[in-house]
């Protein structure tokens, strides 16, 4: 097999047995991805147009490289080329073919992405060091240190294609040598998608075994580091080797629509023109076909596909603000699908990648058209990411400057930080290995906002737990608890897209994060920042049926139990119940009060039991089957409730408490007052007040006090009426 496995006129890989590829309609108007599916033996032809001095062989990465950088100085990819073709004189690849094809092959793959010349020179050299004789010393001597670097971090990269006893130590080398440049990882994955477009000479198992690899680490980092051009084309050529039966059968659905007479894409594409134009909107309007990975997936949500699911629409423009202008006038004169609209602009994904998505109906038929919209700087960045870029040496410009929690290098991402972050204080490789598997399963990050306007990047079902340790590192140990969208919340509340989160944090520095925080940790740094602490300090190291330390929240913790010296609870003479005559009691699950909406139910020895509506209770009660009493409050205006404080310890502070509810008029009834836990205080007060009315101004009044951060209404408990 030639060491070019894909038919350069399909959209997808091609394995050994597939023939006979039908090239996409001229009748389109269309611009692939990045297409980097050319040009494995091919780059030994040589350019059309020779470059003077340059050897031809590399004349296609020279055109390539032009392409992108016009005024770069060739003189070190030249020499780079002499080098790398004398020390493998006489190697060969299991295709047949020399060996020198594919560090060409990776160059321009690189090339084609837009890489810089450090970039591309390391790319030639990057088997050097490993397979001939060729030394490190000698590369920096003549390269310099920058590609002595670059080369020297691919050489440590190459275990990782000989056993899986290597992979954890070697992807762990990996993301060290990314964070110090993450070009080292460019050349990795340029060099995985080469030979994944030869994987064919190789015995099946094999194919599988890197297939497998490919799947699980590599295409994830591809994603990560928004090299949307590598990562389609491996996740095709991952689908031909792992499943093989349905790539065959999506590639001949591609196939059949390119032979379509009719093409829906290319009738909303020439409306949508129509519609900018006489809106004076200067925008390029392509149609991107579907690699088939996406065609597979869209196939398995949608089932039979129409014509409209085989591409998107790219929308080009040249600023931001023309971006918004496009989309107004789609929504304004077609029929948008309003739950197809998401804003990557005004909120950028976590791999730098930015755009509008949104999708119209066709009035002829219904089908739906999903439409991107994006500046040409934005689509530049969305198909090579980091490698798009530049040179992450080069000087940062002012609008490069380091935020809240990220790092100033636009071609370090802030996950790639905190990757960096916990890996360093991983115990091991193996736990190293498991979290960073984990970690790239996350497909989805979601971003969540600081009282401050800061933000954090944290993985789609990240809790109150992540976001601690995700803004204050180890810090976060003294975290005790969190209000979520203004609302007191558990450490263990899970996150969502858009939630402004406040941190509670605690004055004592040697406190001791929860164990059960573990169950609740979602990132690696939360995970081994926890682990590593509880292992430090075994003896202080809360249990796990210890209470947790996050403040309590609806359904966290049960109720303090009232004092056994309370008074009773008020009777029929505040509540009045249908039929008349029963014994009432009040709930001290949900303690309701006037005006709370309430419910009731019999129990035994005939009292009615009295519930707040949105009791948990009352659910369970009704699930039951137990019927509902109609039940209301009475003309009497006063109530008796239970609050719950809790508060940071202080010197005075129950003295200034109970002082602030006496002035609102609250009687005390009994209290409680649990021992501090990490300077953390609980408390809970019953209170007769004589006026139901006054309660709001009670529960205000107790907040204000210094030290107190929460007072709540007792809330439901586990146990039923």
């Amino acid at each position: 097999m030639n060491a070019e496995a894909v038919n350069p006129t399909s959209q997808g890989p091609v394995p050994p047995a597939a023939t006979g590829a039908v090239a996409p309609s001229p009748r389109r108007k269309s611009r692939p991805r990045i297409d980097l599916r050319r040009l494995g033996r091919a780059a030994l032809l040589g350019s059309t147009t020779r470059s003077r001095g340059l050897p031809d062989a590399i004349g296609h990465v020279v055109e390539a490289h032009r392409a992108h950088h016009p005024d770069a100085d060739l003189d070190p990819l030249r020499r780079a080329y002499v080098l790398a073709e004398s020390s493998h004189r006489g190697q060969m690849r299991k295709s047949g073919e020399p060996y020198i094809t594919h560090p060409l092959a990776v160059t321009l793959i690189l090339a084609e992405l837009g890489a810089e010349t450090t970039t591309l020179t390391a790319s030639l050299l990057h088997d050097t060091v490993e397979d001939t004789e060729v030394t490190l010393d000698q590369v920096g001597e003549q390269f310099g240190a920058e590609v002595r670097y670059l080369v020297d971090g691919v050489t440590k990269l190459e275990k990782v294609d000989y056993g899986a006893a290597a992979e954890p130590e070697t992807f762990r080398k990996m993301l060290l040598a990314t964070g110090n440049d993450v070009r080292v990882m460019s050349i990795k994955l340029a060099d995985r998608l080469h030979n994944m477009r030869t994987l064919g000479v190789m015995r099946r198992e094999k194919q599988e075994r890197i297939a497998k690899v490919t799947r699980d680490v590599l295409i994830p980092l591809a994603e990560r580091l928004g090299v949307q051009a590598l990562k389609s084309e491996l996740e095709d050529l991952v689908f031909a080797v792992m499943h093989p039966e349905e790539y065959a059968h999506t590639r001949k659905l591609v196939q059949e629509n390119a032979a379509r007479a009719d093409d829906p894409l290319a009738a909303v594409a020439d409306e949508v023109r129509g519609v900018l134009r006489e809106a004076d909107i200067q925008a390029e309007i392509l149609i991107r076909p579907r690699h088939y990975v996406s065609v597979h997936r869209v196939s398995r949500k949608r089932g039979t596909l129409r014509g409209a699911d085989f591409g998107r629409l790219l929308v080009l423009v040249q600023e931001d603000a023309d971006c918004y202008a496009v989309l107004g006038e789609l929504h304004t004169c077609m029929t948008p699908v309003v739950s197809e609209f998401k804003d990557f602009i005004a909120v950028p994904k976590f791999n730098l990648y930015q755009s509008l998505h949104t999708a119209v109906a066709r009035a002829q038929d219904g089908q739906v058209v999903e439409v991107l919209i994006r500046t040409h700087q934005m689509h530049k960045v969305a198909e090579a990411g980091v490698v798009a870029l530049g040179n992450p040496y080069a000087q940062p410009s002012d609008d490069q400057s380091a935020g809240d929690g990220e790092r100033a290098d636009p071609t370090r991402p802030g996950w790639l930080s905190r990757l960096l972050d916990w890996q360093r204080g991983a115990p091991d490789a193996d736990t190293f290995w498991s979290t960073l598997r984990e970690d790239l399963a996350q497909d989805r990050e979601i971003t969540v906002f600081r009282p401050d306007g800061g933000t954090l990047g944290l993985p789609d079902g990240a809790t109150c737990v992540d976001a601690a340790y995700a803004q204050y590192g180890e810090d976060a140990h003294a975290t005790i608890g969190a209000r979520v969208n203004g609302r007191l919340a558990t450490m263990s509340t899970v996150l969502r897209d858009g939630d402004t989160v406040q941190l509670l944090m605690g004055q004592d520095p040697a406190s001791e994060p929860s164990r059960e925080w573990l169950e609740h940790a979602r990132t690696p740094v939360a995970r081994i920042a926890i682990q590593r602490r509880l292992a430090a300090h075994p003896e202080h190291a809360p249990e796990p049926d210890e209470p947790t330390r996050g403040p309590a929240a609806p359904g966290a913790h049960p109720a303090p139990r009232p004092a056994t010296d309370a008074p009773p609870a008020r009777t029929a003479a505040d509540v009045l119940v249908d039929p008349p005559g029963a014994t009432v009691r009040l709930a001290g699950c949900c303690t309701p009060v006037p005006p709370d909406e309430i419910t009731g139910f019999a129990v035994r020895g005939g009292v009615v039991t009295v519930h707040r509506a949105e009791c948990a209770v009352v659910a369970r009660m009704k699930s039951a089957g137990r019927a509902e009493v109609g039940v209301r409050w009475g003309e009497s205006t006063g109530c008796r409730v239970t609050l719950l404080a809790e508060s940071f310890g202080r010197p005075h502070l129950l003295a200034d408490l109970t002082e602030a509810m006496a002035v609102e008029g609250a009687e005390i009834v009994s209290a409680t007052v649990e021992p501090p836990d990490h300077q953390r205080v609980r408390h809970s007060y019953t209170v007769v007040l004589p006026d139901a009315a006054r309660l709001p101004a009670l529960m205000r009044a107790m907040r204000e006090v210094a030290g107190v951060y929460d007072v709540s209404r007792a809330q439901p408990q586990p146990t039923g009426a």
